[in-house]
């Protein structure tokens, strides 16, 4: 994936309106869109607390308007732990686009999307990552 909307290290992510100087963490949030696919990663990280969750909600919905986001992924590799805050943001996300993805989470996210029967909102997928 390599048309990058938002990265630290995109010079052109100066000129988009969401930049990452607006985020409360730009080094947490990575965004590259490919066509009508949009992956939103998490640098490996853990996905950042409850006060943050509110930041990147809004980043987010305009991101997904902006960008005419069609299918949006979250690359959740590495992330052992999503604060519910976050499960809240990925349900309101799905009525605003076509399909959402999330790709590698961890067994205990997986246990967490299950158990509240989020699974069945989303497409789980297991990818490798160039």
């Amino acid at each position: 994936m390599n048309d990058s909307i938002l990265d630290d290290h995109d010079p052109m992510a100066e000129d988009s309106a969401l930049k990452l100087g607006d985020l409360k963490d730009p080094r947490v949030l990575k965004v590259y869109q490919t066509g009508e696919l949009t992956v939103v990663g998490f640098g490996g990280q853990d996905v950042p607390d409850e006060v943050c969750i509110a930041i990147y909600r809004d980043q987010l919905f305009q991101m997904v308007e902006q960008y005419h986001c069609k299918v949006l992924a979250f690359d959740l590799s590495g992330v052992t732990l999503i604060p519910s805050g976050m499960l809240g943001v990925l349900t309101s996300l799905r009525s605003k686009v076509e399909r959402i993805e999330l790709y590698n989470p961890s067994v205990d996210v997986r246990e967490v999307l299950h158990m509240t029967r989020l699974e069945q909102l989303f497409d789980i997928k297991e990818v490798a990552f160039e």
